[in-house]
């Protein structure tokens, strides 16, 4: 690059720019976050236990669980310690995102972890309101962000978008495969 060359801001960019930023006053509860997900995008089935909702991608509930697709945390679970969500008041937002995505907002995806390790990236798994790689399933494209501000939340629902429509896809490939015979869904 030539002297004076200013690279354009990205969609990358601007997202983790703002995932960075301080909390400004924003806080957002989880209950907020998954009432807004499910509004928000169509076919969601939420479950939840042991201090973890899960989101499936299941319309209709055609399959026995769907895809996952999302989820919120606000307990350690006893492999999943990195985060450190014993914490008072901080859960985590976490969710699976198409690989190009994840290598074009992280570089490469990091090996598989050893049973009960983290991946290797450097990232301190346990800072607030940064987008960054789940520390347990980077390894498969999912992303996080512990306790997001109202802003980075703003600024991440397209990657919540995209991770969706993933979903949506993942679950049109498995109602195939579970009914080969069957005409496809309408779109």
């Amino acid at each position: 690059m030539g002297a004076g060359f200013t690279r354009p801001e990205s969609r990358v960019d601007r997202i983790l720019i703002n995932s960075s930023q301080q909390f400004e006053g924003s806080k957002m509860h989880v209950a907020d976050i998954i009432e807004r997900i499910v509004s928000g995008f169509e076919g969601l089935v939420p479950k939840s236990s042991w201090g973890e909702t899960s989101l499936f991608y299941n319309p209709g509930k055609l399959l026995p669980n769907g895809v996952y697709f999302c989820t919120t945390k606000e307990q350690n679970g006893e492999n999943d310690k990195a985060s450190d969500l014993s914490r008072e008041g901080i859960f985590r937002l976490s969710f699976g995102l198409p690989k190009a995505t994840y290598e074009e907002l992280f570089g490469s995806r990091p090996k598989r972890p050893i049973k009960g390790g983290i991946i290797d990236t450097g990232h301190d798994f346990a800072a607030l309101n940064k987008l960054m790689p789940h520390p347990i399933y980077g390894w498969m494209s999912w992303v996080q962000v512990l306790n997001p501000s109202k802003s980075t939340f703003e600024s991440i629902l397209p990657l919540i978008a995209e991770a969706h429509s993933n979903a949506v896809i993942k679950f049109k490939k498995k109602l195939k495969i579970a009914a080969p015979d069957s005409p496809p869904l309408a779109r």
